[in-house]
């Protein structure tokens, strides 16, 4: 079976499966998002409606011949949300449990997410609905591919550029890169980003979602004068954004209190070894928490894990898991969004009456799109950056970009995702005016 652990983007480990509270539409959560901020600008009508409305949105059948010699039909989707300021970025997941409104909402999110972070790339995501833990290499490899052709007319560096996701990886990024190469009749490192270092991947680009979530983290604790040394951090999913966050705020000298993933986690007060936990997730089964041990390190359960007494909390596994049943409850001084859309909009609501600063997934988890930015930008140029580059160029973006959406938010009186969210969507808005409407 092939091994779905470096996955990037907002992603966590593999065999996750959805945590979303019942009924919570993710699309439905963008346009309530979308209609307040469209107050707050006081955005002409026709123009939001554009933005509430992808572009193209694609619905494919993936026949795919099992081991066994049986044909499975998987439902493959990509949907291209706005191309307003440059071609369509975004991840390609593989799970049970992919819906086409998830997938649109998903999308749209990376269309803020690339404007607020003003780099050149309009949203897009992709999904299939599968169970990759239940697949071989060989299946997987052959559903992807199909897939990849079925889309191919849509696909290319100047016009859609997919990267990882929930369970997809360097090597299904390969796979990609190496059929649509084969289709173009040449090689096309560009058409795909997250891709292994081997193959024109980028330095770096696998750490960049938790290495910018770290970034983040740093810069809201500095604006609410916390030391680092003094802060205490919970941390829910523990695959690549998760792992990543906690081993840097470790080493920047954060007490890491609680992690969990959907196997379970573990509590100390006095904080957990995070090199000693990296080390069993590596060799452990599914690399999951489960079965970890070390002194004074207590059970808890994910749901748990968000009510835990710490200074941040940073969700980093999947949608709507932060809700208004459990948003009274959240002890944190400050949410860091390393997933996309962990925080409905109730319980949004809820966190800013209570005074819980919340910075936003679009802003909080672009490291990893920022980091297949620079990857498309090598790729296109053939001219590789050392990981120091790489790290460098990430740390400035991030910070410049938390200091306009912070700036923001206190000019105008409103959220932290409020800001980010005015700064994003104004950003788009402005150019569709610039552009104009074809005919």
């Amino acid at each position: 079976m092939i091994k779905m652990r470096d996955i990037a983007g907002a992603a966590v480990a593999e065999a996750i499966p959805r945590q979303r509270e019942l009924g919570t539409n993710p699309y439905e959560m963008v346009l309530a998002q979308l209609d307040g901020v469209g107050k707050e600008l006081d955005l002409d009508r026709g123009l939001l409606e554009i933005l509430k409305r992808p572009e193209r949105v694609v619905e494919v059948s993936v026949p795919v011949v099992m081991d066994d010699g049986r044909i499975e039909v998987f439902t493959g989707y990509r949907v291209q949300h706005n191309s307003a300021r440059g071609p369509y970025k975004g991840g390609i997941r593989y799970h049970p449990d992919v819906t086409l409104d998830e997938v649109k909402a998903l999308a749209a999110w990376m269309t803020w997410k690339c404007a607020v972070v003003n780099i050149p790339y309009g949203g897009g995501k992709g999904g299939i609905k599968c169970d990759p833990t239940q697949m071989s290499e060989g299946e997987l490899q052959r559903m992807t591919r199909r897939y990849v052709t079925m889309l191919l007319p849509l696909l290319g560096p100047e016009k859609d550029i997919p990267a990882p996701d929930v369970n997809t990886n360097a090597t299904i990024m390969d796979w990609i890169m190496d059929t649509a190469s084969i289709f173009s009749g040449h090689y096309l490192p560009g058409i795909v980003t997250g891709k292994s270092v081997e193959l024109g991947g980028a330095l770096g680009r696998r750490e960049a979602t938790g290495r910018g979530v770290t970034i983040i983290t740093k810069e809201v604790l500095k604006r609410l004068g916390m030391s680092l040394q003094e802060t205490t951090v919970a941390i829910q999913g523990y695959g690549n954004v998760g792992s990543v966050s906690a081993t840097l705020l470790a080493q920047e000298g954060c007490r890491i209190v609680g992690v969990s993933d959907i196997s379970g986690g573990f509590y100390n007060p006095n904080g957990l070894d995070i090199p000693d936990i990296n080390r069993y997730v590596r060799t452990s089964p599914g690399h999951l928490l489960r079965g970890y041990t070390a002194r004074g390190a207590a059970p808890i359960s994910n749901e748990e894990l968000l009510t835990l007494q710490a200074d941040v909390l940073i969700p980093a596994a999947m949608e709507c898991q932060i809700t208004e049943e459990n948003a009274p409850e959240v002890r944190a001084r400050v949410i860091v969004e390393g997933a996309n859309g962990p925080t409905t909009p109730e319980a949004d609501l809820i966190l800013e009456e209570r005074g819980i600063y919340v910075v936003p997934d679009i802003l909080a988890n672009a490291g990893g799109v920022v980091g297949s930015y620079f990857e498309w930008v090598q790729s296109l140029q053939a001219f590789p950056w050392t990981e120091e580059e790489t790290n460098a160029r990430l740390a400035r973006i991030m910070s410049q970009s938390f200091a306009e959406v912070w700036e923001c938010a206190r000019e105008r009186s409103v959220t932290l995702r409020k800001a980010a969210l005015m700064l994003a969507v104004n950003r788009v808005a402005e150019a569709i005016r610039r552009r104009g409407i074809f005919p």
